[in-house]
């Protein structure tokens, strides 16, 4: 074993003797020093996989039929695909677009142009043509690696593009099949290839609120990074981890990726046309599944249905990509006696934030920060460290291993991004006298009304309370006297209808669980805007109620519509 790899093993096995002891963890952890030749693939993954026949990778279909690949499996699969990449002229540097689904050629994919020190830019499925085009070109990518499905998307390639490679998992026309690297002879061993500073992840973001970021990592920013993510989640070798997640976004290489496999775990991915929370717990169920991370719209339904005698095998269980109302980890509570334990991050860095094994929960926290990462509140006016509110920052003079290397071909961003000695989140929290981090709110999405402050996470909360709100998402409304008032938006859940009736009663019961200058004022029934990652764009729901002013919209519901008084 490698010097460098014994220093990685060696901080991953004290996270793992700490996995309930956050004190010690936090005091005693440090990051491993990995500067110069650096290869997480080979020097990480590589090792722990030579001749360990455990399953690292478990794919079941909607239909039952499934496959599982062990660890040397993926060793030897992703040595002959790094072969055969560079059989096509790819190499150290050159950016390749990832756009498959949960499917054994994806992880095949991430190993192997990692083993020969090209960049990975995973991108969605859900992508259209031309959105495809300019993600080719906005990250200069050398090759694309899609689905038989997927292929006729690049149909302008060949007179466009005509030095883009093109790798299907499959037979297309014009694609290399990458499932031809597999029929050959077992490849000699990858060397390292790339130094620690070198490119390995370009990350788009979902540009909740603005054209999405390209975000570029090192060979170490996440490889190792993503120790906190797996201290996060509370993973231990052995176990079978679920990860409901899409490939192309960057939760996805987080927990279906990362930090499964730093543990020594198994990845195991369901794979479904239709959301379907019996099925879904069914499968998870019949293979063992110990820890399982999904994000709060999939908790949401899965309180929908049954949960009772459905726990399993289940050890750990957590939610990422927007705060969990307080409803979801009663129900989760109350019927499986298990506390989601929520987390913090973005696109630009591994997980912050989070409650982690051994701690108490308290409701509406995201806990504390993780070992090694330098969280700080920073007054958005003074740009000074504060104890109370202000914005979510990294303390760049602590050098968080786990951060970006910056925005790609974006200085104005980074400089932005980077001011004053910090790493801006973006995002609003408060912190109490035991360090607990609780989030109130992108900084664009929180507002005044009446010259309160306002944190729509606060008030979707009580919302989603009702059994008649699926989910909600609260932006201002222009009012002559109050300036703003909150507006909700409602998706109602199954068996509700947006009647005046139901209309009445979500706003009563918002005026008995809110103070007077919180309540909502005005109500609205329908689907609420997306990125294709899940995330809720209130952005477009803000821009929408300036451009009525004056006007109110059709469906619109007002608490002067009824008689509150009682309530």
């Amino acid at each position: 074993m490698s010097t460098v790899t014994s220093q990685y093993a060696a901080a991953r096995d004290f996270l793992l003797q700490h996995r309930a002891d956050y004190d010690s963890a936090v005091a005693g952890f440090t990051w491993p020093d990995i500067s110069g030749p650096f290869n997480w693939a080979i020097d990480w993954f590589d090792v722990l996989a030579e001749g360990n026949e455990q399953p690292a990778l478990w794919i079941v279909e909607e239909d039952g039929t499934q496959e599982q690949y062990t660890f040397e499996q993926m060793r030897t699969r992703s040595d002959k695909l790094a072969a055969w990449l560079r059989e096509r002229g790819l190499g150290k540097g050159d950016a390749v677009l990832l756009m498959l689904g949960n499917q054994v050629d994806l992880w095949d994919s991430m190993l192997a142009i990692m083993k020969i020190g090209a960049v990975i830019a995973p991108t969605t499925v859900a992508l259209g043509a031309a959105d495809l085009k300019e993600r080719i070109a906005r990250a200069d990518a050398k090759a694309i690696i899609c689905s038989p499905d997927d292929a006729g998307k690049l149909y302008w390639a060949k007179e466009t593009a005509p030095d883009l490679t093109l790798i299907c998992a499959g037979e297309a026309e014009g694609f290399a099949n990458l499932r031809d690297a597999q029929a050959g002879p077992e490849a000699p061993r990858c060397e390292v290839v790339t130094d620690a500073s070198d490119a390995l992840l370009l990350y788009f973001t979902s540009g909740t609120t603005s054209k999405p970021k390209l975000v570029l990592h090192t060979q170490v920013s996440y490889p190792v990074g993503h120790l906190s993510t797996m201290y996060w989640i509370g993973l231990k070798p052995g176990d079978v981890h679920l990860a409901i997640s899409s490939p192309g976004w960057a939760k996805h290489a987080w927990s279906c990726f990362f930090a499964p496999w730093i543990a020594g775990a198994t990845i195991f991915e369901y794979n479904y046309t239709r959301f379907d929370a019996v099925g879904l717990l069914s499968a998870m169920g019949d293979a063992g599944v110990t820890t399982f991370c999904a994000p709060p719209t999939v908790w949401r339904m899965l309180i929908q249905a049954d949960l009772d005698g459905r726990r399993g095998s289940l050890r750990e269980v957590v939610g990422a990509g927007e705060p969990l109302n307080p409803e979801v980890i009663e129900q989760v509570q109350k019927h499986w006696g298990l506390t989601i334990r929520d987390g913090f991050g973005q696109t630009e860095t591994t997980c912050q934030i989070g409650n982690t094994p051994g701690q108490d929960v308290v409701a509406g926290s995201m806990g504390r920060p993780l070992p090694g990462i330098p969280s700080v509140l920073v007054d958005p006016v003074t740009g000074e460290p504060t104890k109370e509110e202000g914005e979510l920052c990294l303390d760049l003079s602590k050098h968080p291993v786990s951060l970006m290397a910056g925005y790609q071909d974006d200085p104005a961003r980074n400089d932005e991004a980077m001011a004053g000695g910090y790493y801006h989140t973006g995002d609003v929290a408060s912190m109490d006298e035991t360090g607990r981090v609780t989030f109130v709110g992108r900084t664009d999405d929180v507002f005044k009304a009446s010259d309160y402050k306002i944190s729509p996470f606060e008030l979707e909360s009580v919302l989603i309370e009702h059994p008649a709100v699926g989910e909600a998402a609260v932006v201002p409304a222009p009012d002559e006297l109050r300036l703003a008032v909150p507006k909700a938006y409602v998706v109602l859940t199954p068996g509700h209808e947006p009647t005046r009736e139901t209309a009445e009663s979500i706003l009563r019961h918002c005026r008995e669980g809110l103070a007077p200058f919180q309540r909502i004022r005005r109500l609205e029934f329908g689907e609420l805007p997306k990125t294709i990652s899940g995330k809720i764009r209130r952005v477009e729901l803000r821009h929408r109620e300036e451009g009525i002013v004056g006007n109110r919209p059709e469906g619109e519901w007002r608490d002067d519509d009824f008689d509150l008084r009682g309530s």
